[in-house]
């Protein structure tokens, strides 16, 4: 019996163990990892900022905003504001 109870506390403590997800790399994710979105008729710039904002208001491991081409680039930074909004983030 104490078998039997050690046994399935064992198994209790290891399903509640965390789980590592992979880490994502600094900076902006290669094009061929990165969700898809339907934005046709944008700007790469602005499609860029819209995936980058929804994926962080997603909370995902996409999400990312990369600073120096929020402040430089406008299309990027409509975008990325248009996405984190739209995709639940707020500001």
């Amino acid at each position: 019996m104490r078998l039997i109870v050690a046994v399935f506390l064992v198994t209790a403590f290891a399903g509640c163990a965390a789980t590592r997800q992979s880490e994502r790399p600094p900076g902006p994710m290669p094009a061929t990892t990165r969700p898809v979105y339907n934005l046709t008729g944008y700007s790469p710039a602005f499609k860029d900022g819209y995936i980058d904002g929804c994926e962080t208001a997603k909370k995902t491991r996409f999400g990312f905003k990369n600073k120096s081409r929020f402040a430089a680039d406008a299309q990027y930074k409509l975008g990325w504001n248009d996405g984190f909004s739209i995709c639940g983030g707020r500001q």
